[in-house]
């Protein structure tokens, strides 16, 4: 007598193989997620940098900082650079400023509680706060 033999996969090892991809993508996940928030972070820094340039550069030449980004400093508008925090500009006087960066609305960085704004000021002084 012959024996048949049969090819492909018992429900139990297929029922295993989704409880193992389950696991892993629980982990990386989340994961994934803080490192997308972590690295859009730099957006944020990018900006802050344009217009700390930008603020030493008018000082050079009108002996005190401005607060109008757009007027002033010739920015197009107040969003950093790919557009996920917005900047202002705040405490300007002839020899000090403080340069804010938060989530703009509508963006997925609003999510990201360990860094809800970040400040420099004319020093470079910097602090990140958590949202509270």
């Amino acid at each position: 007598m012959k024996r048949q033999i049969h090819k492909g996969f018992t429900l139990i090892e297929l029922m295993i193989v989704v409880a193992l991809i389950s696991i892993i993508a629980a982990i990386a996940i989340p994961t994934y997620r803080d490192y997308v928030k972590r690295a859009r972070r730099s957006d944020a820094k990018a900006g802050i940098t344009k217009i700390q340039l930008a603020e030493e550069k008018w000082r050079a030449s009108n002996l005190t900082y401005t607060t109008s980004i757009v007027a002033d400093l010739g920015f197009g508008n107040t969003d950093s650079p790919e557009g996920y925090y917005s900047l202002s500009v705040s405490g300007t006087s002839a020899t000090q400023y403080l340069i804010t960066a938060v989530p703009s609305v509508g963006s997925s960085q609003l999510d990201d509680t360990d860094c809800a704004s970040m400040t420099i000021d004319q020093d470079g002084d910097q602090d990140s706060s958590p949202s509270s």
